[in-house]
């Protein structure tokens, strides 16, 4: 579960925030019904964008208690266990046919 100062990365485009899948911001603040308030910064650091999101809109990225960066193995586990039991199948045979090259 994500925590406050984890940084997250959008698994959907917000268009109302001009905020594109991928783009990453910072938790400050977490609500009681299981919401995120995410901020998302310039390169300079000025604030562009302040969301309110659902676990199910972003990934944790980077573990602020643990003070790291989540490996891909961690990312991909995270990103395939919000899949249906099918698309885990089809994620697992895809995965097979890489390691036959």
């Amino acid at each position: 579960m994500p925590e406050l100062f984890d940084v997250v990365e959008l698994l959907v485009t917000l268009p109302e925030s001009n905020l594109h899948v991928g783009v990453r911001g910072a938790i400050v603040d977490c609500y009681a019904d299981g919401n995120y308030e995410v901020e998302f910064s310039d390169s300079w650091g000025e604030t562009i964008a302040l969301c309110t999101l659902s676990s199910e809109q972003i990934l944790v990225v980077w573990n602020a208690k643990e003070g790291r960066w989540l490996s891909v193995s961690e990312l991909l586990a995270a990103m395939v266990g919000r899949l249906s039991d099918e698309r885990q199948q089809q994620v697992l045979e895809f995965a097979r046919s890489l390691s036959g090259r």
